[in-house]
């Protein structure tokens, strides 16, 4: 505290001119101290092209007011194509409905789905019952090149080409998921 001279305190004051250098000191070192803390400041870094493409992993493809949406398949255990259309025509979850998403897809009553490296073929005993640019054909391309680019990790999903083979009617693909995607 100041002294008081003539009724009028004098001096300096708690928040005062020396306060106030006091703050600026102390800034000043934090500043420094963490302006020295080895972070360097750095130009421009290249890195190549940005990521495109479908994403990587597990994923059913279900229809919705928008179009395609992929949901991620996780604790399912599917080894094998034809597995995974037989999930994909069950349908999306409670969950996944409520949030508008609905399959198109209903399992035929005999088919076989093999894949070899960037080809997936779907052997039908029937008709198919769909037309090749529908979103029914998207939910199975999509969904089939999804999972075969798992289960043989140097695929890429967008390469993953799909032909389906009805018994009756003609051979549609091959088709690539990228043709159903908006974007």
């Amino acid at each position: 505290m100041g002294r008081v001279r003539g009724g009028v305190r004098t001096g300096r004051v708690r928040g005062g001119v020396r306060t106030g250098r006091v703050r600026g000191v102390v800034l000043t070192v934090l500043g420094a101290a963490l302006v020295g803390c080895g972070v360097q400041p750095t130009g421009v870094i290249e890195a190549g092209e940005s990521a495109s493409g479908l994403t990587r992993g597990m994923r059913l493809y279900y229809a919705s007011d928008t179009g395609l949406r992929a949901v991620p398949v996780l604790d399912r255990g599917l080894t094998s194509l034809d597995a995974v259309m037989k999930l994909l025509s069950q349908g999306p979850t409670d969950a996944e409905r409520r949030e508008g998403l609905t399959t198109l897809l209903h399992a035929p009553g005999g088919y076989n789905v093999t894949g070899d490296g960037a080809h997936v073929t779907v052997e039908l005993e029937g008709p198919y019952w769909a037309e090749a640019r529908d979103q029914v054909t998207g939910q199975l391309v999509c969904t089939l090149a999804s999972f075969q680019s798992v289960r043989e990790a140097e695929v890429r999903a967008d390469d993953v080409e799909v032909t389906i083979r009805p018994g009756e009617g003609p051979v549609l693909g091959p088709l690539r998921c990228a043709e159903f995607l908006d974007g």
